[in-house]
């Protein structure tokens, strides 16, 4: 076991890593938590440098949540000790060390880590997150439809146990999410 603590801290360490942060320095862009939303994820860089960095962004915190977890589903082969994995990448990028604790949304890195878990979750966020972006134009509410999906859909197919670190990233994700939830009621988010 002492070797999955191990992975656990890579996941945490992993996750603390901001895309967002990285990618607009090296680039000489603007701090992400400085403009815009101020949230350091691929939605606001793709609001203050454009879809094709806010691409690389993407991609660089999915990868975070899944190499770690893809790594430990491949050694261990236990799906609660993945959905752990999945946890410490996703609250290292909601509470980076690298950063005082303040980090992004999660987002991507939980899809990257479902990924990892199950090619059917992922595809599962995925997919719900992109037809709900399509048909909405609001980039929180597809999030948040997307992991209400994948949530009900790691429940169905791993059951509760096995599935709490995901209700515990579900429940985060919903709080981090809690003013555009205020504003997606009231009516005036941004678009895409």
């Amino acid at each position: 076991m002492a070797d999955y603590g191990i992975w656990i801290l890579i996941a945490y360490l992993l996750g603390s890593i901001s895309s967002a942060i990285v990618v607009c320095k090296l680039l000489n862009l603007p701090d992400p938590r400085t403009q815009g939303s101020g949230n350091p994820g691929a939605t606001n860089v793709a609001r203050l440098a454009g879809k094709k960095i806010a691409a690389i962004v993407l991609l660089g915190d999915a990868l975070k949540g899944f190499i770690p977890v893809y790594c430990v589903h491949l050694i261990f082969n236990q799906p609660f000790l993945s959905t752990l994995t999945a946890l410490a990448a996703f609250l290292g990028h909601v509470y980076p060390v690298f950063f005082r604790f303040q980090g992004g949304k999660g987002v991507a890195t939980t899809w990257g880590g479902l990924l990892g878990l199950s090619w059917l979750l992922g595809g599962i966020f995925a997919g719900t997150w992109v037809l709900t972006l399509v048909v909405s134009r609001y980039s929180s509410l597809a999030a948040l439809v997307a992991m209400t999906g994948a949530t009900f859909a790691a429940c169905l197919f791993y059951g509760f146990i096995i599935s709490a670190p995901i209700l515990i990233i579900y429940v985060i994700l919903l709080w981090r999410h809690k003013d555009n939830i205020t504003r997606l009621l009231g009516g005036s988010e941004t678009e895409v």
